[in-house]
C-alpha cells in the first residue's frame, strides 16, 4: 500500500520523500560507516598478520635458495631457472640500497624534526644548514619507496617459492622470452597500466601526501627554507582555521565557505534550468533559424574565458560601458558599485556566470530532448495536459534522470571554479573584517590561491585544501543518494 501511495506522488514530492527517508536513515548510515571503517581497519590488520604468517611458513617450507631470497632479492628465482625475473628483482634491490645509503636514509633520519641546523653567515660566506622543504619532500618519497620495496621483496620471495614448487612437481618454468611475450599478450593490461600508474603515484599521490603533511607544520612566509627551518606543530593550524573568534581565520573561513556553497548552488541550478529552458525554446516547433541561435550561444564557449571575462569585468567597472550607458539614458544618477559593494559583486558574478554556463547546458539539453519519445508528448496533449504539466511530468524527470551525475559533478566544479571569480573580481571587494587577504567574492579555491601565492601561508593553505576535500566528499556522498540516476531504471516514471 505504501508503494502505491509513493507511485502516486509527483516527482518533487518523491524527491522530498526520498530526502526525508535519507535524513531519517542518516544515523544508521553513520553508524554503518563507522562499523565499515572499523571492519576495514581490522581487515588491513588481518591481512598484515596473514602476510607475516605467510613469510614465516614460506621460510619454513622453502629450500635454501628461497631462504636466501630473504636477503638477496631474485636469488631464488634465478637459481630455480627464471634468470630474467631474478635479475630484475636484484636490480631493484640494488637501486634501493644505493638510494637509501647515499640519499634516502639521511632525509628519513631528519623527518621527525625537519632539520635542526639553520643556515647562517660566516663573514661573507653563507653556510647552508638543513632544508626543511627537501627533508619533508624526500622523506615522503623515501617512505613510499620503502613501501614499494617491501611489496617487491615479498613478491620476490613468493615468486621464488612458486618456482620451487613448480620445479619439484616436474613442470617447466616460464622462460624470460615467455614472460616478455606474456606482457604483450595475456598480461598486456599490466604493460599498459604500468606507466599511468607510476605517473599517478608521482604526480598525484605524492603531492597529496606532501600537502597533507604540510598542514601539520608551520611552513609560511616566516619559515622559508633554506634560510629558515619549519617544524611540526600538530593540529595548531586546524585550530587556527576553525577557531570561533571573530575577525579571525576561523570567522573568515566560515564566511567564505558559506558564500562558496551559495555560489555553487546558484551557478549550478540557474545554469541548469535556464539552459534547459533555452534548449526547449530553440527546439520548439515553429522556431526559425535554429542553427543560428545555437551558433550565437556557442560563441561564448569559443572565445577563451581569459579574454571574455576580463573584458566583461571592465564593462561592469565604475567607468565601464554598462554604467556609462545607464547614466546616459538617465536610468541611474551615479555608477552602480558592481565590484565595490559585496552584495552587488556577488550578484554580478552569478549573473555573468549564467551568461557563460547557459550554452553548455543548452547543448547538453538539446541532445537529451531529441531523445525523449514524441509519443509521450502526444499522449499528454490528448489527455489535456498543458505545456507546464508536460514539462513537469515528462521533460524534467527525464532530464534529471539522465543528467543527475552531471549535476553532481557540475556542483563540485563550481565549488572549485577558479576562473570566473579570479578573472572577474579577483575576490574583491576586500575588507579588513576578513583575514588572509580574503574578499567578499572569494571562493575557497581563490582564497587558497591568495594564501599560497600572495601570502605564502602554505600551512593554512594545506589545511584549507584538506577541508575543501572533506566538504566536497560529504556533499557528494549526500547528494549521490538523492539523484534519480542511482535508483533502478524501473523507478523512472
Amino acid at each position: 500500500m505504501a508503494d502505491l501511495n509513493y507511485l502516486k506522488l509527483s516527482k518533487p514530492a518523491k524527491l522530498a520523500y526520498r530526502a526525508g527517508q535519507f535524513v531519517k536513515a542518516l544515523p544508521g548510515r553513520v553508524a554503518g560507516g563507522i562499523k565499515g571503517l572499523i571492519l576495514g581497519l581490522w581487515g588491513l590488520i588481518r591481512r598484515f598478520g596473514l602476510a607475516i604468517y605467510d613469510l614465516i611458513t614460506t621460510f619454513r617450507d622453502g629450500d635454501w635458495k628461497t631462504r636466501l631470497t630473504y636477503l638477496v632479492m631474485g636469488f631464488g628465482s634465478a637459481s630455480h631457472g627464471q634468470v630474467g625475473r631474478g635479475i630484475l628483482f636484484f636490480l631493484f634491490q640494488t637501486v634501493f640500497n644505493l638510494y637509501m645509503v647515499n640519499f634516502g636514509a639521511a632525509y628519513l633520519a631528519k623527518l621527525n624534526t625537519l632539520g635542526v641546523i639553520e643556515t647562517y653567515k660566516e663573514g661573507r660566506k653563507t653556510v647552508y644548514g638543513d632544508n626543511s622543504f627537501f627533508i619533508l619532500l624526500y622523506g615522503v618519497l623515501t617512505l613510499v619507496f620503502i613501501v614499494a620495496f617491501l611489496y617487491t621483496w615479498r613478491l620476490s620471495i613468493k615468486q621464488s617459492f612458486t618456482a620451487q614448487k613448480i620445479v619439484e612437481s616436474g613442470k617447466k618454468l616460464k622462460s624470460a622470452r615467455e614472460d616478455i611475450r606474456s606482457l604483450a599478450d595475456e598480461q598486456f593490461h599490466k604493460t599498459l597500466l604500468a606507466l599511468p600508474t607510476l605517473g599517478v603515484l608521482v604526480f598525484t599521490i605524492l603531492p597529496i601526501l606532501f600537502m597533507i603533511l604540510v598542514a601539520f607544520t608551520n611552513f609560511d612566509a616566516t619559515h622559508q627554507p633554506p634560510s629558515k627551518l619549519f617544524t611540526w606543530v600538530g593540529f595548531d593550524n586546524f585550530r587556527q582555521l576553525l577557531s570561533s573568534d571573530s575577525a579571525s581565520y576561523g570567522d573568515t573561513f566560515r564566511q567564505v565557505l558559506f558564500w562558496t556553497l551559495v555560489w555553487a548552488f546558484f551557478a549550478t541550478f540557474l545554469n541548469y534550468f535556464l539552459g534547459m529552458f533555452v534548449a526547449i525554446m530553440i527546439n520548439k516547433k515553429g522556431i526559425k533559424l535554429k542553427k543560428v541561435w545555437r551558433t550565437i550561444l556557442v560563441m561564448t564557449i569559443a572565445i577563451p574565458q581569459f579574454v571574455s571575462l576580463l573584458y566583461v569585468s571592465k564593462m561592469f567597472a565604475a567607468d565601464g560601458i554598462i554604467n556609462a550607458y545607464l547614466m546616459k539614458w538617465g536610468w541611474i544618477s551615479q555608477p552602480i558599485p558592481f565590484w565595490t559593494k559585496p552584495g552587488w559583486a556577488r550578484f554580478t558574478v552569478i549573473l555573468i556566470n549564467v551568461w557563460i554556463g547557459i550554452p553548455y547546458l543548452m547543448l547538453i539539453a538539446t541532445g537529451i530532448l531529441m531523445n525523449i519519445p514524441a509519443d509521450l508528448y502526444e499522449s499528454a496533449r490528448i489527455d489535456g495536459a498543458n505545456a507546464f504539466q508536460m514539462y513537469q511530468k515528462i521533460t524534467l524527470p527525464y532530464m534529471l534522470f539522465v543528467t543527475g551525475p552531471y549535476l553532481l559533478t557540475s556542483f563540485t566544479g563550481n565549488i572549485n571554479n577558479f576562473n570566473v571569480i579570479f578573472l572577474l573580481s579577483g575576490g574583491k571587494p576586500l575588507s579588513l573584517e576578513l583575514s588572509g587577504n580574503a574578499g567578499y567574492t572569494d571562493l575557497l579555491i581563490t582564497w587558497l590561491y591568495k594564501m599560497t601565492v600572495n601570502d605564502t601561508n602554505y600551512k593554512l593553505a594545506a589545511v584549507m585544501g584538506i577541508l575543501v576535500f572533506v566538504v566536497l566528499a560529504v556533499i557528494n556522498l549526500l547528494a549521490y543518494n538523492l539523484i534519480p540516476s542511482v535508483k533502478n531504471e524501473e523507478d523512472f516514471q
